[in-house]
């Protein structure tokens, strides 16, 4: 058994659990081939997103803190167009580099846990665009009923296969209104048949936000918001589902 937060066993099941999400592996393509490159993604994980984009030949840049994510990335055969740094994604330099898109994709920025954090994260992300250039994230919108709930105890969440085996995963979640972060504890329960051969665990905290806190935040740190969407489909947000945003810099 073993217990991480974005360590080998998120990096082991991560490419699994989420094969069939793509909307948003389509919106972040569509902003990269509207902005041309080169792009930057902050917390670019397993390269789920980040991989095809860079397979167009797009130079691109990806920065995630877990060095078994990275390495799970770096198995999958990037081109030379994409090259990978370690950092944290309040505290990356990548030098003179510049880019005309940088994006977070999957919730990423939610694991910002304090507004210190959070405006580190976007003044150095500010520092990386070119005049003009756009940050895109996603956070999920907050769901009040649900958060109101201060605890959700354990139940199962999504099967997938891996590696020969089924995999259950099972999710708890404890809250803290007042600091408005969450812990998520998963338990990954391998089966093959109707025996289980054995688990894995992974916890991890995030923040969730309301619209106008991001926008606030945004505002801070140089960014104009230049749309609020309710999913990749790039509806209006309308409060529920997602909260992806598109911002410029200012100046």
């Amino acid at each position: 058994m073993s217990s991480d937060e974005y360590g080998e066993v998120a990096a082991r099941y991560y490419d699994a659990a989420y094969a069939h999400d793509q909307a948003d592996v389509a919106f972040y393509a569509a902003l990269a081939r509207e902005t041309g490159g080169p792009v930057l993604e902050i917390g670019c994980g397993t390269g789920r997103v980040l991989l095809p984009i860079a397979r167009t030949g797009v130079d691109a840049v990806g920065i995630d803190r877990s060095p078994a994510m990275l390495a799970a990335l770096r198995a999958k055969g990037p081109p030379p167009t994409l090259r990978l740094v370690t950092a944290a994604m309040d505290d990356f330099d990548l030098g003179g580099e510049r880019f005309r898109l940088a994006y977070s994709a999957f919730r990423a920025f939610q694991h910002l846990e304090t507004v210190e954090e959070q405006l580190r994260c976007l003044v150095r992300v500010r520092r990386h665009l070119l005049p003009g250039g756009r940050f895109a994230f996603d956070v999920f919108a907050p769901d009040l009923a649900r958060l109101a709930q201060p605890e959700e105890p354990e139940a199962e969440e999504m099967r997938f296969e891996h590696a020969g085996e089924t995999v259950v995963r099972y999710a708890a979640v404890t809250r803290d209104l007042a600091t408005q972060t969450m812990e998520v504890r998963y338990r990954y329960e391998r089966r093959r048949g109707d025996a289980v051969v054995g688990e894995d665990r992974q916890a991890f905290r995030m923040r969730w936000f309301h619209r106008y806190e991001l926008e606030h935040l945004l505002a801070r740190t140089g960014f104009e918001v230049e749309a609020v969407y309710a999913d990749f489909d790039r509806r209006p947000y309308d409060g529920r589902d997602e909260i992806v945003v598109v911002a410029r810099t200012r100046g």
